[in-house]
């Protein structure tokens, strides 16, 4: 049953759609409307509608569904204390990164280029390299032009807030329906250290004057948005010594003001990206104190833990970039939208998302009968699809997933240097590989060499690959009932 009905072990290459048509058609899951079923019980039709194809807001669809960013606006008025958009490294996943700046015409030609050539594409943002609300001109335009071509893309935007208010009417106008909106404190005395100055009303603030500014204006522009029915997802960079247990506070500011998700993410500062806590030793938080401190947030607004923290022209699943494959001087001069390959894919993902949500729901109901108070942190190596679908020597990140007595979660993800480099530095990558992965008990990949696995198991880590192309939920549901049926078992005998 949880074998895949087509392929998804590599989204990046060619897909057939006459067998996703096929299987489409052939029902592919007991119900009529497969689609559907993956609805939770407590959320409302109209919100699901919005994000059940949106791969940041809603974790269950971006198994499935790709994002893509166009840098059409680089102007800011704020600068960041992480934030240094001079850098670019094709192979990094940083925001604010970028490879090359578009105008609004050349975005609309690369939106309609990775629309005919990736169908799991169905969000496009803009997200910088700048501020999108700041450069509004350009945002406006880019939007207005794409609808045009693909009327059912979704439409959302990310900012720093400061200048969110004076366009939040337009946004609704437009249809945009997400909006993100970064949030590091709502203490000004917290943000002047994080931020040197911000501009706004023609002139340059500083200090906790500039701070004071960009807290009531974020809290403007969030309320403003919940009044309208827009969702909104809260980033927050979580800056240890700084704002880590603060974040607490704002996790509840956000939820009392409306906001849909919050996004907690580890600071990026190597020195090499040239930003001033990265020049001055700030240090980023360990996998460890980042889900401790998620953990401490459950119950308060809804968490987002699947965030990659994209470039500013990222394309493709989360987790994966093929930017590198649409830069303008790959792209034809002239192109037309054709449907048909997004129009397939939906028909198949309609089928597999039924089937992925049973397997789902069986594993979870495993979990909870083995009836112990135990938690497991596994590590999945996958490509897309909710599938365990990556060898282990190829792997770039792993996603963490938590088994409890009330369930299975997903908890975040651990990026690492891929071990199979040819030969060279395998050994460092993989001491790399195991630091990263710090507290997690098994690892499911799709293969596993004799060598890694032995030295995953000396650091205490069981790592296998007998659940290969199983749902992800499934193998986890699997191991956990083994591991702790059979010490509940040994410990009643």
């Amino acid at each position: 049953m949880n074998k895949p009905l087509i392929s998804l072990d590599s989204l990046a290459q060619p897909i057939d759609f006459d067998a996703l048509k096929a299987t489409a058609k052939s029902g592919g899951c007991s119900t009529s409307s497969c689609g559907s079923s993956a609805k939770p019980e407590d959320m409302d039709a109209a919100v699901w509608d919005k994000i059940k194809d949106h791969p940041c807001y809603s974790e269950e669809a971006h198994h499935y569904f790709a994002r893509m960013h166009v840098a059409v606006a680089p102007a800011c008025n704020i600068q960041c204390n992480y934030c240094n958009r001079k850098y670019d490294c094709a192979n990094e996943s940083r925001p604010g990164v970028v490879s090359e700046k578009l105008t609004p015409d050349q975005a609309v030609r690369k939106v309609i280029s990775v629309a005919n050539e990736v169908p799991q594409l169905s969000v496009l943002g803009i997200a910088g390299p700048g501020d999108s609300c700041y450069d509004w001109k350009k945002t406006k335009a880019t939007f207005e032009a794409v609808v045009k071509d693909i009327p059912d893309i979704k439409l959302c935007i990310s900012t720093n807030g400061l200048a969110l208010p004076d366009h939040v009417d337009e946004l609704m106008e437009m249809n945009v329906d997400h909006v993100t909106i970064t949030i590091n404190m709502v203490d000004p005395e917290i943000g002047a250290k994080i931020y040197p100055w911000i501009f706004y009303k023609n002139r340059r603030w500083t200090g906790v004057e500039a701070s004071q500014i960009l807290h009531e204006r974020q809290m403007q522009g969030l309320e403003m948005l919940t009044e309208r029915g827009i969702l909104t997802k809260i980033n927050s960079v979580m800056i240890p010594g700084i704002n880590d247990e603060h974040l607490i506070e704002v996790n509840k500011w956000v939820k009392a003001r409306g906001a849909f998700l919050h996004n907690v993410m580890p600071l990026i500062s190597a020195p090499e990206h040239g930003t001033h806590f990265g020049l001055t030793g700030q240090r980023g938080p360990k996998p460890m104190e980042l889900k401790a401190l998620q953990d401490k947030l459950e119950g308060g607004a809804k968490l987002m833990r699947h965030c990659r923290q994209c470039r500013a022209d990222a394309v493709g699943l989360l987790g994966e970039d093929r930017g590198q494959e649409f830069t303008l001087d790959l792209l034809p001069e002239t192109v037309a939208y054709d449907p048909a390959k997004r129009e397939a894919y939906r028909e198949f993902v309609a089928s597999e998302r039924g089937d992925h949500m049973a397997a789902k729901e069986q594993a979870v109901a495993a979990v909870k009968e083995a009836a112990v108070d135990a938690s497991l942190l596994v590590a999945v190596a996958t490509k897309g699809g909710g599938r365990i679908n990556e060898h282990f020597g190829h792997a770039r990140e792993f996603m963490v997933y938590e088994a409890r007595p009330s369930g299975i979660v997903f908890v975040g993800h651990r990026k690492v240097e891929n071990y199979c480099m040819g030969g060279f530095g395998e050994d460092a990558s993989l001491d790399g590989i195991i630091e990263m992965l710090e507290g997690v008990n098994v690892v499911l990949c799709s293969k596993i060499g004799d060598c890694p696995q032995d030295m995953l198991q000396a650091a205490g880590i069981e790592a296998t690959d007998r659940f290969a192309f199983d749902y992800i939920e499934t193998a986890i549901g699997t191991v956990y009932a083994e591991r702790f049926g059979a010490e509940l078992a040994a410990a009643v005998a």
